[in-house]
């Protein structure tokens, strides 16, 4: 099993974040399935402020190109992606288009001899 770090910027307005959240109180089973369906085992999302954190658990085949890949393929991901992106917005470091960014490791107490 692997695990994933990411983070994205919500957009700074109070009804937009608590419209966020009251869309991930009530995933659509489409998106839900498409997780799943990805290899991904747990997912959870944080907020501080305007700042999300997800941690994703996977399979150890995982792959985010993959799961893209599927993604293209499936209306409601779209839509669930186009409706999100209303609330999101890149990091200053993203790349044109992009918006969860994975973040880097860089300490592990189970790595510490």
């Amino acid at each position: 099993m692997k695990r994933y770090c990411l983070t994205v910027n919500l957009k700074s307005d109070p009804d937009l974040i608590r419209q966020y959240e009251e869309h991930h109180k009530k995933v659509w089973p489409e998106i839900i399935a498409s997780i799943k369906d990805s290899g991904i085992e747990q997912m959870e999302i944080y907020r501080l402020g305007t700042r999300l954190f997800m941690i994703m658990e996977v399979k150890d085949d995982f792959s985010f190109e993959r799961k893209a890949a599927m993604d293209k393929n499936i209306s409601k991901v779209q839509q669930w992606e186009e409706l999100m992106w209303k609330y999101q917005q890149p990091l200053q470091e993203a790349a044109a288009g992009e918006k969860w960014m994975l973040l880097n490791k860089i300490f592990d107490l189970n790595d510490i001899t």
